[in-house]
């Protein structure tokens, strides 16, 4: 099949914009002069592709203006003067830095992508920052890929995209205009007068649960201590045998030094809810049994603590996954109708927090940060600040705490499904545009009842997309806010604990995926894919959390920021209409 001349091409993308976004066709700038086009060549050293000139004889690049017609993300087509300019700027910058390889005859693509600007490339489009630091690069050296278009992104090596010259990829623009089909991934739309590339997301349907994974296998049972055996060698001499017994020294382990909270009046079941800990995965549990129970396929990366109590007040120390007691909404929660004290330590760190009644004391933080001393991957200046802090904790507060006294006893304990974190109840508002789209603009067009229904709408159709309404309590409460009505969204009601546990679901497929665990494996059930679908989910309900505690204006950005329809606008132009 015959590719269509540039001039053809370029016939049926200035229709289409005409008809169709007549803002963009009006910033295409008009032929360059043939003059122009030899004395850019002169300038440069190049002899021109002659589908870049038939191009250039179309239209000399587009006004830098809002609403100018873009390639995707590799920005707005250059015209003569800017392709001389980035060009010669890009050389530059490649004559103070040395080629990876000298070039290859035998292997020409890589041969001539061995460097950081070839000389006989021509940036042809400005990127997305209408800059000469990415874009399209047309390769003008004689040989097998003279004509041919490659991705130069600053910072990053360079390579040849599919299209096999410029004449291929303005046919591929053309057809994707007229025929709505991914131009580059992305799909055209014309807005208000404007040519806009969106990209049209999907998402498995019913991702893999990595909880349920957790659920099938059995939590890892404690190991009988090993009898400590000498090492026998035998040997021969003069007919007796020589027996030797080898002692190894053990290293000492390192000392118990666990995040810690400490809750006044509370009992250790209580702090225990009040930290979120799945009822399920509760039991007696040693210091050893909780660590390696934390760091099986069974926990799911989830955050594992247990909990005991000291005086008057109950504690609980974290024994794996992500920090908890540092987080301003779980000290909020401890200490609400009470006092919380956390002590943890992060490597050179060690903080002291104070909360009462659910707000941080005056001066309730301290904080060493203890420089490394004498070596090694130890921290003894953290390791006396932790000490020295927890002597202070028993002057201050009457709290008599030493981590070794509790290592073998066994606390009630279990896996946690953490809390959430605040909602941020200004960020959104000071959002002004989403996705090249005027939100500030509409909210402050817009009559507060009238956005409220649309965002309503538009919050369902992110649910629906990313399947976040398959749960009773979920959709219950998008019909909630498309009516009206309140939504039950306070710690520990069922939607609470929907989010929570799908928060729990992204975080251990994200973890799975990323392939940290030493249990991970090629076979592993678990893909990108399904990391992704409970990713998007998550955000989702964040755009839910925002619209319930933050409202319509603030939950708007989240909203139209994460929607996976490419057609996202002209359905909330539907919404706004009613």
């Amino acid at each position: 099949m015959s590719v269509p001349a540039v001039e053809d091409s370029w016939g049926r993308i200035d229709a289409w914009l005409l008809r169709h976004a007549p803002v963009s066709h009006a910033l295409l700038r008009p032929p360059a002069s043939p003059a122009d086009i030899r004395a850019a060549e002169r300038a440069l050293g190049v002899r021109f592709h002659s589908d870049l000139v038939a191009s250039l004889s179309c239209h000399d690049g587009v006004e830098l203006q809002p609403g100018a017609p873009v390639l995707t993300h590799y920005g707005p087509l250059s015209c003569v003067a800017d392709i001389v300019k980035s060009t010669s700027f890009l050389r530059g910058i490649s004559a103070d830095i040395p080629d990876a390889d000298a070039f290859d005859e035998d292997d020409e693509d890589d041969g001539e992508l061995a460097t950081y600007w070839h000389h006989d490339w021509l940036l042809i489009t400005l990127g997305i920052g209408r800059q000469s630091s990415d874009g399209l690069f047309l390769s003008c050296y004689p040989g097998g890929n003279w004509g041919r278009l490659g991705r130069y992104f600053d910072e990053d090596t360079p390579s040849f995209t599919g299209w096999a010259s410029l004449r291929h990829a303005l046919a591929d623009l053309a057809d994707a205009l007229e025929r709505g089909r991914p131009f580059d991934g992305r799909t055209s739309l014309a807005y208000e007068g404007a040519l806009l590339w969106e990209t049209e997301t999907t998402a498995v349907p019913d991702p893999v649960s990595p909880l349920a994974l957790a659920a099938e296998s059995a939590e890892p049972e404690p190991e009988p201590p090993a009898p400590s055996e000498p090492l026998v060698l035998a040997g021969r001499s003069s007919g007796a045998y020589l027996t030797m017994v080898r002692h190894r020294i053990p290293r000492p382990p390192p000392p118990n030094q666990p995040d810690v909270v400490f809750a006044e009046h509370l009992t250790p079941a209580e702090l225990l809810r009040r930290l979120g800990v799945s009822p399920d995965t509760v039991r007696p549990r040693t210091r050893a049994r909780a660590r390696k129970s934390a760091d099986s396929t069974w926990a799911a990366y989830r955050p594992m603590v247990r909990a005991g109590s000291v005086g008057g007040w109950a504690y609980a120390t974290q024994e794996g996954g992500a920090a908890q007691f540092t987080r301003p909404e779980v000290l909020r929660k401890v200490s609400a109708d009470t006092r919380a004290v956390a002590l943890t330590r992060r490597g050179p760190e060690v903080q002291v927090t104070v909360a009462e009644d659910g707000v941080p004391a005056p001066e309730g933080v301290r904080h060493v940060l203890s420089p490394r001393e004498g070596g090694g991957d130890s921290w003894p200046g953290s390791m006396a600040a932790y000490a020295r802090f927890l002597a202070e904790l028993e002057g201050e507060f009457g709290i008599t705490y030493r981590p070794d006294d509790d290592t073998d006893a066994e606390l009630t304990s279990g896996l946690l499904l953490p809390v959430l974190e605040d909602v941020d109840r200004a960020a959104g508002q000071y959002v002004g545009r989403v996705r090249n789209f005027d939100l500030a603009a509409l909210i402050e067009r817009t009559p507060p009842a009238r956005l409220r229904t649309a965002m309503a709408a538009q919050l369902g159709r992110l649910a629906a997309e990313t399947r976040f309404d398959v749960y009773d309590e979920v959709s219950d409460a998008l019909a909630r806010t498309a009516r009206g009505e309140t939504v039950d969204l306070t710690p520990d009601s069922l939607l609470d604990l929907r989010i929570r546990t799908l928060t729990a679901e992204a975080w251990a497929a994200r973890q799975r995926v990323s392939g940290q665990r030493a249990w991970r494996d090629d076979d592993d059930p678990v893909t990108q894919s399904d990391s992704s679908a409970w990713a998007l989910r998550v955000e989702a309900a964040r755009a839910l959390r925002e619209f319930v505690h933050a409202g319509a204006p603030a939950a708007a950005a989240t909203i139209l920021s994460r929607r996976m329809s490419a057609y996202w606008r002209t359905e909330l132009a539907a919404d706004l209409e009613g």
